[in-house]
């Protein structure tokens, strides 16, 4: 039997912890390091040169991202610790998730330059270790010497607590140590719509599968969170504060305009992206859906008014309008959907 004395030990630890989760409080003890990080508002980033973004036609992803990647300095990743995340959220088949080509496309060509490299995941649709299993990235890691982290089931010790100044998120979020004590980001993302109040599912949104879905320490549902509030397309922008990538690569060559990010209408533009900025890649990929015909919510508006793009461009992470933006062509092939890109954006 219980002693009084204990069982009121017990129930003050309860009502503790269901307090420091009502109330958002990120300060309390524990075993997670905290970094409280300074998030700009109202203060558009200075640019002194144009954010590129590369745009190839092509059907062979194995070629489309070698010709890709010539663009970007990966020789500099050699013998460096490079974390990649890509896009597996569900199990389900390309466009929903990285189509695997893609994903050995980018392995190969990281390996060959000699890069150390790591694959962090979190699915958001299922469990994550089946999900890799199921889409066959566990059996290309292992092929390739590839390293695989399942962030799903990181202790207290894998993780930081972001806590960035003025941001929407009550008591922060969790972000993996893979990624924070990487040398060097490399992202791969998908084209689509979202229906779960994202809107759209590019590199931005792609990032809310690099951070915790519970705190090990209390089980707090940080995207029980996201998803409940009307703050969430700033929230999305807020997360991509805690990291930079060397470069993202957004596979277009099928997408969804309607639906995602699981199942939706599905599009062929053809094409292949490339940008060291999230914003103005997310910013081309809206362009493509606008081509294409998507959702209201994608369609009103100009695209650098989405709450996601505005809100990313006000944190400094990338332009903040189309003058700072290049569309370039890496083949003759994909002139005609840059010029609309162009035209849309």
């Amino acid at each position: 039997m219980i002693q009084r004395r204990e069982f009121l030990r017990r129930l003050a630890s309860l009502f503790m912890i269901f307090f420091s989760g009502c109330l958002g409080e990120s300060d309390r003890a524990g075993n997670i390091e905290t970094k409280n990080i300074t998030v700009k508002s109202g203060v558009p980033m200075e640019k002194s040169v144009r954010s590129k973004v590369y745009v190839i036609k092509t059907s062979t992803r194995q070629s489309g991202i070698a010709e890709l990647l010539k663009y970007f300095d990966i020789e500099s990743l050699s013998g460096r610790r490079v974390a990649i995340k890509a896009n597996y959220n569900s199990m389900d088949p390309f466009p929903a998730s990285t189509h695997i080509e893609t994903l050995g496309a980018l392995v190969d060509a990281l390996k060959e330059k000699g890069a150390n490299l790591v694959l962090a995941e979190r699915s958001g649709m299922g469990d994550t270790g089946e999900t890799l299993e199921g889409t066959g990235v566990s059996e290309l890691a292992k092929n390739k010497g590839m390293e695989i982290v399942n962030i799903e089931v990181l202790k207290s010790s894998g993780w930081i607590r972001i806590k960035p100044e003025g941001s929407r998120w009550k008591r922060g979020f969790l972000f993996p140590r893979v990624f924070s004590e990487a040398d060097a980001i490399v992202q791969t993302c998908c084209l689509k719509t979202h229906r779960y109040g994202g809107h759209f599912t590019m590199s931005l949104k792609n990032s809310i599968g690099m951070v915790a879905k519970y705190d090990p320490e209390d089980g707090y549902n940080y995207m029980s969170e996201l998803h409940s509030s009307r703050y969430q397309r700033h929230m999305i922008a807020q997360i991509n504060t805690a990291y930079e990538p060397a470069f993202v690569i957004m596979d277009g060559i099928k997408g969804f305009s309607t639906g995602g990010p699981d199942t939706g209408t599905l599009i062929e533009p053809g094409i292949l992206i490339a940008s060291r900025d999230r914003v103005a890649l997310d910013a081309t990929g809206v362009a493509v859906l606008r081509i294409y015909g998507t959702t209201t919510e994608v369609s009103k508006g100009r695209i650098f008014e989405q709450e996601q793009i505005a809100m990313a461009a006000e944190l400094g992470l990338g332009a903040s309008r189309l003058k700072e933006i290049e569309i370039i062509p890496v083949n003759a092939d994909a002139e005609g959907i840059c010029l609309k890109i162009k035209n849309e954006l």
